[in-house]
C-alpha cells in the first residue's frame, strides 16, 4: 500500500527555502545593526567602543564553537540550525524591551553581544554541514553562493531601508521587526526535510566524551597539511581584514561629519558588489580548481580595501569597497565547497567549528587593535602636522579620519600578499588534489570489526 504522507520538501528546493526564510531575518537584522552602530557612535563617538561589540560577540563564539560542533554531530542538525536562530532572536528582544523602556545604554549592546554570539556559534558549522547532505556535491559552489548572498543580499537596501524608517516608526520598531522575522526562519526550517549523514569511518574514530570529540575536529585539521595551510590563510587574512573593516565605519563617519547617508551609501555599495558576486557564483559554481578562487580572491579583496583607505572621498570608498566584496562569495563559496567535499560528513559540525576557531582567533584582538592604533596613535599623528601626515598625507590625506585610513590602505596590502603566498606553498596549491573527496572514503558499517 502507498503512502499518503506528503513528504516534506529537500535537496535544492528544500535548500531554498530554509534560503529564503534566511535572507528575509538577516534583511531584518542587518537594519538593527545599521541604526544600533549609528546609536553606538553617537553615545560614544569611539572606534575602540564600536569595536568592543565585535570583541563581546566573536570571544563567546570562539569559546563555545568547539562544543558547538560537537553537539551538531552528536543531534539533530535542523534543531541545531533552529538553537541559533533562537539565540539571534533573544538578543534582540532583550535590545528591543530595553529600547521599548527608554533604558537602552552603550553597555547593554555589549551584554546583547554575548548572547549572540553564543547563538550564532551553531549556526554556521550547522548550516554548512546541511549542505552537504541536503544539496548534491556538483551544486556545492552554487548553494555556498547563494549563502553568500545572505551576507552581502539585504545589505543592499537594508542602510537605506532603515534609513528611512528610522524617523518614522524609530529603532524600536525595526527591532520589532527584526524579532518577527526570526519565527519566519524557524518556521522555513521547520517544513523542510534536512537528512542526518550516514555513518563513517572518520566518524567512528571520533566517536568519545564531549571533550575528546571537540578535541577531534583539531586534530582532522592538523593530520592533513592541505586543510591546515588554507586555514592559515584565513588566519592571518582575517587578522589585517578585521583591523581594516572595523575602522570602515568610523572613518567614513569622521571623515564626513557623522553623516549617516554616507556611510548608508557606502555599506549599499558594498552590498551591491556582494550581491553581483554572490549571484555570479551562484550561476557559475567557481573555478574547477577551487583553491583558485580562495587565493587569487584573497589577493583581489586586499587591493580593494587598501583602496578604501585612500583619499578621495565617496567615489575612492565605493570603488574600493565593491571590488573587495564582489570577490568575497568566490572566496568563501570556494573554500567552503572544498571543505565540504573532502571532509566526511558525520565529523563537520566538529571540524567546521575548529576550522572557524581557527580562521576567527585573531577576532577578538582585531578590533582592539584597530581601535587603539587608530584613537591613541594614528589619528593623533594625522591630524597634526607630524613626520607621519607629511609622508602618507598624498597617499590618505589629513584630518580626521585620516589616520584609520592609512591603517586600513596598509591592512589592505597585507591581505593581498597572503594570497599570493598560498600559490608558493604546494600543499595549499594543491589541496584538491593532495586530499580525497568524502564519497571515496569507506562508510562506517564497511569498516571490519
Amino acid at each position: 500500500m502507498e503512502e499518503t504522507h506528503i513528504k516534506r520538501p529537500t535537496g535544492m528546493f528544500g535548500f531554498t527555502i530554509v534560503w529564503l526564510g534566511q535572507i528575509i531575518s538577516v534583511l531584518a537584522s542587518a537594519m538593527s545593526q545599521f541604526g544600533l552602530t549609528i546609536f553606538m557612535f553617537q553615545k560614544t563617538e569611539s572606534a575602540t567602543a564600536l569595536g568592543l561589540m565585535q570583541v563581546f560577540f566573536i570571544t563567546p563564539f570562539l569559546l563555545i564553537s568547539p562544543i558547538a560542533g560537537v553537539m551538531v554531530d552528536r543531534h539533530n542538525r535542523k534543531l541545531m540550525m533552529m538553537v541559533s536562530d533562537l539565540g539571534a532572536g533573544l538578543a534582540t528582544v532583550l535590545i528591543l524591551i530595553f529600547q521599548a523602556l527608554g533604558i537602552l545604554e552603550f553597555w547593554h549592546l555589549y551584554f546583547a553581544s554575548i548572547i549572540y554570539g553564543l547563538g550564532m556559534a551553531f549556526q554556521w558549522p550547522a548550516y554548512s554541514a546541511a549542505i552537504t547532505t541536503l544539496v548534491p556535491k556538483e551544486q556545492y559552489g552554487r548553494a555556498n553562493g547563494m549563502m553568500s548572498l545572505i551576507e552581502a543580499g539585504p545589505g543592499v537596501i537594508a542602510p537605506l531601508l532603515a534609513g528611512a524608517l528610522l524617523p518614522i516608526i524609530g529603532l524600536t520598531g525595526i527591532l520589532f521587526f527584526d524579532v518577527a522575522t526570526f519565527l519566519l526562519a524557524i518556521g522555513a526550517l521547520m517544513i523542510v526535510h534536512i537528512p542526518q549523514p550516514p555513518r563513517t569511518e572518520e566518524g567512528a574514530k571520533g566517536q568519545g566524551s564531549i571533550w575528546k570529540e571537540a578535541a577531534y575536529g583539531f586534530k582532522y585539521i592538523f593530520a592533513r597539511p592541505s586543510l591546515l595551510g588554507l586555514q592559515m590563510i584565513f588566519f592571518v587574512g582575517n587578522l589585517f581584514a578585521g583591523i581594516g573593516f572595523t575602522l570602515l565605519a568610523p572613518m567614513v563617519l569622521s571623515r564626513t561629519a557623522n553623516d549617516s547617508l554616507m556611510l548608508g551609501s557606502v555599506q549599499t555599495a558594498g552590498a551591491i558588489g556582494g550581491v553581483i558576486g554572490g549571484i555570479a557564483m551562484s550561476a557559475w559554481g567557481g573555478f574547477k580548481r577551487r583553491v583558485h578562487g580562495v587565493l587569487a580572491g584573497w589577493a583581489i579583496s586586499g587591493l580593494g580595501m587598501a583602496i578604501v583607505g585612500l583619499t578621495g572621498g565617496l567615489p575612492i570608498w565605493i570603488v574600493g569597497i565593491i571590488v573587495t566584496a564582489l570577490v568575497g562569495s568566490l572566496i568563501n563559496g570556494s573554500n567552503q565547497a572544498i571543505w565540504q567535499a573532502k571532509v566526511a560528513p558525520d565529523v563537520q559540525g566538529r571540524v567546521f567549528s575548529a576550522r572557524r576557531l581557527i580562521a576567527w582567533f585573531t577576532n577578538p584582538i582585531s578590533p582592539i587593535i584597530a581601535g587603539t592604533l587608530a584613537d591613541f596613535v594614528l589619528e593623533p599623528q594625522m591630524r597634526a602636522a607630524s613626520n607621519l601626515s607629511e609622508t602618507f598625507g598624498w597617499l590618505v590625506g589629513t584630518g580626521p579620519g585620516a589616520g584609520m585610513g592609512l591603517i586600513i590602505f596598509f591592512c589592505g596590502l597585507f591581505s593581498a600578499l597572503i594570497g599570493l603566498a598560498g600559490y608558493f606553498i604546494p600543499a595549499i596549491h594543491n589541496a584538491e588534489i593532495l586530499l580525497p573527496d568524502h564519497d571515496e572514503l569507506p562508510k562506517a558499517d564497511a569498516v571490519p570489526a
